[in-house]
């Protein structure tokens, strides 16, 4: 029997190319040697979408997006996490098992603390209970599943190290009821560069998301901040905003050529962004229209996730039930 490797995705905005070269890419890729599962984190976005509408459509949207980019449902487990309360369960008997201490030093939560001490808030201002306990409810998305390996971007590394503690807490009391999973990080896409030089994210505002409209793909590649040098001058390629995605999506033979441009002098910006743009038209166009076809049926997304949900359950109950055993309940479920 294959291993397990498991993949989630918050439905927190349009997905963007962060996204897809840091995470999506590399966890579809993971299909062809594991049993993969990919799942939609709907309750994990809670934390901070509190708008009925704009959940059910960022789901859909997620869902869309996997489907457009090759995710295929019948070689893979694809599901909903609403839809599995095993996940639920699970994060109960695991917050029992997980360190205070532990929690308070997730950057999630320590980088809100910082933000209201360096405003003269009050520590806690603003957190919630949910995205405080937001490891706790990761954890169990993991290890319901009997986890081997989770792909994540090197800014959810501790995250992963959380969920590894959690499992050998409960291991160490229990026995080895819970595989202990693995992080895989892909080192050349640790940390996608946004418009403004900073990480691609939404809470920056300098993504490109890769199924908006065409002329809006367009206007957000030429917004790449870049430095004042005239095109005949010399340029350093790894300092610039354009050439770190562009080495993302060009062939091999493109970005030697467009480094020693950058190295010699005779490279325009705009020629550049433009350049960029329709190496993201030819990437992205064929995948946008089938995106653009699934969010027109619905019924179609829902079906795909009940069906997957159904195969996740089976996995879920299995494992739950060793943990219920092992930790002593005896009711029904």
């Amino acid at each position: 029997m294959r291993q397990i490797a498991l993949t989630g995705i918050k439905p927190t905005g349009q997905p963007h190319i962060g996204n897809y070269l840091g995470m999506i890419k590399p966890a579809l890729e993971l299909a062809e040697d594991y049993q993969a599962l990919y799942f939609i984190a709907d309750y994990h976005a809670l934390t901070t979408v509190k708008d009925k509408k704009e959940l059910t459509d960022l789901t859909y949207q997620v869902a869309a997006t996997w489907l457009a980019l090759g995710l295929d449902p019948e070689r893979v487990i694809f599901y909903r996490q609403s839809d599995i309360p095993e996940v639920f369960e699970l994060s109960w008997v695991l917050s029992c098992f997980t360190s205070k201490g532990l929690l308070n030093r997730a950057h999630a939560y320590k980088t809100l603390i910082d933000e209201n001490i360096a405003e003269g808030r009050e520590e806690d201002k603003g957190i919630n209970a949910g995205l405080y306990t937001y490891p706790v409810l990761m954890a169990a998305d993991i290890l319901l599943f009997g986890t081997h390996i989770v792909p994540v971007g090197f800014d959810q590394k501790q995250h992963l190290e959380i969920t590894r503690d959690v499992a050998l807490a409960f291991n160490n009391n229990y026995r080895e009821v819970l595989v202990v999973p693995e992080a895989v990080i892909r080192k050349e896409v640790m940390t996608i560069t946004g418009l403004d030089g900073r990480k691609m994210s939404k809470s920056y505002n300098n993504v490109v998301p890769f199924f908006a409209p065409s002329n809006e793909v367009r206007k957000k590649v030429m917004r790449i901040v870049t430095d004042s040098k005239r095109p005949e001058e010399p340029k350093d390629p790894d300092a610039c905003n354009i050439y770190a995605i562009y080495k993302h999506f060009a062939d091999a033979d493109a970005i030697a050529e467009k480094r020693q441009l950058y190295l010699d002098g005779g490279l325009a910006y705009g020629d550049m962004k433009n350049e960029l743009y329709v190496l993201l038209e030819a990437t992205f166009s064929a995948q946008r229209e089938r995106y653009n076809a699934l969010m027109d049926n619905r019924a179609e997304l829902e079906k795909v996730l009940q069906e997957g949900a159904e195969k996740a359950r089976y996995i879920a109950k299995r494992v739950l039930g060793k943990v219920r055993k092992a930790v002593g309940v005896t009711g029904s479920r």
